[in-house]
């Protein structure tokens, strides 16, 4: 995509919100990658310390996580490894795409997070709705991420009291709100409060380990099965040319890197758009083997009765799975704070550009406001996890929101930063390029509808 003549817009400013306000929200946006400050004497000569490869392991840690443990069943929801697999590479362009169409706009704007390229190329209006999407998403993160641990919580007390799981369940100290209350109010909510986070790095690599362990476990699995595990039905085509789409939501959920791929981008030695494509490629072809993998296996081991979270598909006296459930609660412990913190930032960005209020000003109120909003947000997605048990209703919302992410904004940015550039004649490549801009925008709103509609009128009302 070659780089236009033209300015971008810049009209978030029309609101006349503070501009300290947003750049503090800036600063706050991205706690895992540190970035260079922007400065506009100096935005020419500065340069990022993380090298090419550093910036793929970065992606594919922001790609990989927990939506690992919903392949199997998106698997299943496709109907059957083809539709899987062809679902995902068609998907794959696209993701890609987004990708490199924010770091190109990135560049164009001089903007270091995902929503501010959104505030100066789009404007206003989509600058708004970005913030609340992220917020909106971060926030629904965070009730899944709580009840991903009360499945491993039950599995692990179940193998622990050496009782079947339905009698466990029925001790007061083993039923599954109780486990989920105190781990959260011990672990969790302590990790919250503070301003900064410090531990995202240890977070980060933490992750990771597990991603991987778990993939292995489920793979090694299905070479090697338990006995007693038969799988039932095995579906090799869907069962309505609509229900391939039912598998949407989690795919994007489990490839949504892109609200942290700007900061990415731009803490690199060679913030280059032709380099980023490279680095995002490998990232999310990395990303597609260990998605595949998992989703291959677990979905063949089980067939069509896999559960929302594979591993509640396994018996809970498997040792190997049991480290692999331990595993995953870390990894959420340590992952619920940083998406609270990005959140918590993107709440705090818009009432500090609301209220005009300069940071100088904010320090004394800044302390409970974001006391109140951490105790806040921590009981409403404590409370809506305790009461919203089937990981798979979440998944079906928030994998809506993340198609705005991967398609919607970037497909906005794309256009508004073509019709932005000042030429006397349009070429075919930027016909092109507006089209697959326009078309990017009219698959992420059909996704985010019938993703948004099918958990509305079916998963939530059931």
């Amino acid at each position: 995509m070659a780089q236009g003549t033209g300015s971008i817009n810049s009209d978030y400013k029309d609101w006349e919100w503070s501009d300290d306000a947003g750049e503090r929200a800036r600063l706050l946006q991205s706690p895992s990658v540190e970035t260079v400050p922007k400065n506009s004497e100096s935005q020419g000569n500065s340069l990022g310390a993380t090298s090419a490869l550093g910036a793929v392991f970065i992606v594919v840690n922001a790609a990989l996580g927990a939506g690992l443990l919903n392949f199997p069943a998106a698997f299943s929801m496709a109907g059957g490894v083809a539709a899987g697999i062809a679902l995902q590479m068609c998907m794959l362009i696209f993701i890609i795409g987004g990708l490199v169409i924010l770091a190109y706009c990135s560049q164009a704007s001089n903007e270091r997070t995902y929503q501010e390229v959104v505030w100066a190329v789009c404007g206003k209006v989509p600058g708004v709705l970005c913030e609340v999407a992220i917020a909106v998403y971060t926030f629904g993160t965070c009730i899944a991420f709580l009840i991903i641990i009360g499945d491993q919580e039950d599995k692990i007390i179940a193998a622990l009291v050496k009782e079947p799981e339905e009698v466990g369940s029925s001790r007061w100290y083993t039923d599954r709100k109780f486990t989920i209350s105190i781990t959260a109010f011990l672990l969790i909510l302590p990790l919250s409060i503070p301003k900064e986070i410090g531990f995202q790095k240890y977070a980060s690599s933490l992750s990771v380990i597990g991603t991987w362990y778990v993939t292995a476990v489920i793979i090694i699995k299905y070479i090697w099965p338990d006995k007693d595990l038969v799988p039932v039905e095995i579906p090799t085509s869907p069962s309505t040319w609509t229900a391939v789409f039912n598998a949407m939501p989690t795919i994007c959920f489990g490839f949504q890197c892109h609200v942290s791929s700007v900061p990415v981008f731009n803490s690199m030695k060679q913030p280059e758009v032709k380099t980023w494509g490279a680095v995002v490629t490998a990232a999310m072809v990395i990303a597609l083997f260990v998605y595949t993998g998992t989703g291959i296996c677990g979905f063949l081991t089980f067939g069509a009765g896999v559960e929302q979270d594979v591993l509640m598909s396994y018996p809970s006296n498997d040792i190997p799975v049991a480290l692999a459930r331990a595993f995953i609660i870390l990894c959420v412990l340590t992952s619920y704070p940083i998406l609270h913190f990005c959140g918590r930032a993107v709440l705090e960005g818009l009432w500090l550009r609301y209220t005009g209020v300069t940071v100088e000003e904010d320090v004394v109120r800044e302390r409970r406001r974001r006391l109140l909003q951490t105790i806040s947000w921590f009981l409403l997605t404590l409370l809506l996890a305790l009461f919203i048990p089937d990981i798979g209703k979440v998944i079906s919302v928030i994998g809506g929101l993340a198609a705005c992410f991967i398609f919607v904004f970037p497909g906005l940015c794309l256009i508004q930063a073509k019709l932005s550039e000042i030429q006397e004649t349009r070429a075919i490549s930027w016909w092109a390029q507006v089209s697959y801009g326009v078309f990017m925008v009219t698959l992420g709103a059909f996704i985010f509808g019938q993703t948004t509609a099918n958990a509305i009128f079916v998963d939530l009302t059931a």
